[in-house]
This record gives C-alpha cells, sequence and structure tokens, in this order.
C-alpha cells in the first residue's frame, strides 16, 4: 500500500465513521466528515496533508501524490 492509498482509504474510514456517529450518538458528529472534506480539499490545492505524512513517519511507501 502507497501512502496515498492509505490516505485515501483513512479518509474514507472518517467520513463513514463520522456518519455513523451520527447516526448514532450525535448530529454534531456530522462535523468530522466535513473536517475531513475540508481537509482533503486544502490539500489538493496545496499539496500539504497531515495524514500523509504521518503514514510516511509510519513507513509506508510514497506514492506519487503525496512527495
Amino acid at each position: 500500500m502507497t501512502v496515498d492509498r492509505a490516505v485515501l482509504a483513512f479518509a474514507g474510514f472518517v467520513v463513514l465513521l463520522g456518519v455513523a456517529l451520527a447516526h448514532w450518538v450525535s448530529p454534531w458528529w456530522l462535523l468530522l466528515p466535513v473536517f475531513a472534506g475540508l481537509n482533503m480539499i486544502q490539500a489538493a490545492f496545496t499539496g500539504f496533508c497531515p495524514a500523509a505524512m504521518a503514514f510516511k513517519a509510519m513507513g509506508v511507501r510514497p506514492g506519487g501524490a503525496f512527495k
């Protein structure tokens, strides 16, 4: 798995987790997928992604998008 795929998988997990928590716990949990979406948009424009940096630090091999 590359950093790119790890970031996409993590973002998808965060979105699904936020929706599930909003359904079963509190609607305020919808802020979690909103944050994930905003982070993905800013990463697309700036190339800065904290999740990609964390996965690199964990030793996940690099991909093409986050260098």
